[in-house]
């Protein structure tokens, strides 16, 4: 699996968590995350959560006020990234209980820790919940 990038947006279109696993400059960063959020939060709930856009297949899911937005390659499967942003935010709920924006918000190293344990130079590495918080948690005991 390529993943080339993952953006956590509320529905204003604010991005609340952009991880990029390819080098883009800051200015292309801010164009293709405007261009994409602009797509993807016109889209009404009847429309299917893939989109296609420049050289990137843009897989995204709305969970209460943010949408999860992950860019993969053209050739990747897209039911599979769809259970990967589940699994996220699946991961987020067990550690923060219900996440929210703010709880992304207050606590951004520990989402992109959660992240980083996950994916790994556009690869998803790590499934299991325990194992993604595993290393969370020890660093709570320690502090």
């Amino acid at each position: 699996m390529t993943i080339r990038f993952v953006l956590f947006v509320n529905k204003q279109g604010q991005t609340r968590l952009a991880q990029y696993y390819e080098h883009l400059s800051l200015d292309e960063r801010r164009a293709l995350e405007g261009e994409i959020v602009r797509k993807c939060l016109a889209r009404t709930d009847q429309q299917c959560s893939f989109v296609e856009h420049r050289n990137y297949k843009v897989v995204y899911r709305r969970y209460a006020s943010l949408f999860f937005l992950v860019g993969v390659d053209n050739n990747e499967n897209e039911l599979a990234i769809l259970e990967f942003i589940h699994l996220l935010v699946e991961t987020m709920d067990r550690h923060f209980g219900n996440v929210c924006e703010l709880d992304i918000m207050f606590h951004l190293e520990k989402v992109h820790f959660m992240l980083e344990e996950m994916v790994m130079n556009g690869c998803i590495v790590e499934t299991s919940k325990q194992n993604i918080l595993a290393p969370i948690q020890l660093m709570e005991k320690s502090s």
